[in-house]
C-alpha cells in the first residue's frame, strides 16, 4: 500500500469543511451549556476526533460528569460513569458471564455487559482502582474490545474514555 504524499489527505476538501463546521458548532453548543471552560472543551473534542482518550487531573466538583453528559446529549451518544474504588473488580467494569435458567429447564452461561459497553465513559478516580482493574480498562481502551472466556466482543463505535 502506498503512503500518502506530504500535503495529501484521505478526505476531500468538502468533507474537511463539513467536519470543521460541525466541530465548531459542537464547541459553541458545549460552551453555551457549560460556561467557563472553552479550552477544556476544545481539547476534549480534539481527543474524541482523534479517536483517543483523555485524562483529566483536578479536584472533585469541576464538572467532569456534566461534561460527559453534555457531550453525550450533543453527539447523541450513550454515556456512563464508573466510580473507581479499591474493591472494584474487572468484571464490574467489563461485564461477566452468569448462569441463567432457560424456559426448557437448561442452564446456559449468558454474558451481561458491563458499563464499559457505551460510547462515552467517565472513569472517575481511576487511580483508586486495583492494578488488575486498571489493566482491564486500559486493555479495552487500546483494543476497543473485551475478551472474556475466549470470546471477543467489540465495544461500541465510537468509544471514548474520559478518565480522572
Amino acid at each position: 500500500m502506498s503512503q500518502p504524499k506530504i500535503g495529501e489527505t484521505l478526505l476531500q476538501p468538502a468533507e474537511i469543511d463539513f467536519a470543521v463546521t460541525h466541530a465548531r458548532l459542537l464547541l459553541e453548543q458545549l460552551d453555551a451549556m457549560l460556561l467557563g471552560r472553552p479550552e477544556l472543551h476544545r481539547l476534549v473534542l480534539a481527543g474524541i476526533l482523534s479517536r483517543g482518550h483523555v485524562l483529566l487531573e483536578g479536584v472533585p466538583g469541576v464538572g467532569k460528569t456534566a461534561l460527559v453528559k453534555a457531550l453525550g446529549q450533543l453527539l447523541q451518544l450513550q454515556f456512563k460513569r464508573i466510580q473507581f474504588t479499591p474493591d472494584l473488580m474487572p468484571g464490574d467494569v467489563l461485564g461477566t458471564h452468569i448462569l441463567e435458567a432457560t424456559s426448557d429447564g437448561r442452564r446456559d452461561m449468558v454474558f451481561r455487559p458491563g458499563p464499559i459497553f457505551t460510547n462515552i465513559l467517565l472513569a472517575d478516580e481511576i487511580n483508586r482502582a486495583s492494578p488488575k482493574t486498571q489493566s482491564a480498562l486500559l486493555e479495552a481502551m487500546q483494543e476497543r474490545s473485551v475478551t472474556l472466556l475466549g470470546t471477543t466482543r467489540e465495544l461500541p463505535d465510537p468509544f471514548f474514555v474520559l478518565a480522572s
